[in-house]
């Protein structure tokens, strides 16, 4: 593994890290009335888009992040549309 892996496999590790508390206190409160539709929609879908570069580049470190915080993020926009009253 070169230093430029390492490198992004520790900012991987540390964004998606960081996600995971919020996400983790939306799945248990099922409180999604701070939570805008618009910016979390735009938001999955960069996600999804910077999986996308990874995988089409073969940046791992990209690809397991955004892999990660994909599926945090479209589990969070489920609860948003499900629980979500505000729009």
């Amino acid at each position: 593994m070169n230093t430029a892996d390492i490198v992004g496999f520790l900012a991987a590790l540390l964004t998606t890290a960081s996600f995971a508390p919020q996400a983790w206190l939306t799945f248990r409160s099922r409180d999604v009335s701070g939570i805008s539709l618009a910016m979390y929609s735009a938001f999955t879908i960069g996600v999804a888009l910077w999986l996308i570069y990874g995988v089409l580049v073969g940046a791992w470190p990209i690809v397991l992040a955004n892999a990660i915080t994909l599926g945090l993020a479209l589990a969070i926009l489920a609860m948003k549309l499900a629980y979500g009253r505000d729009g």
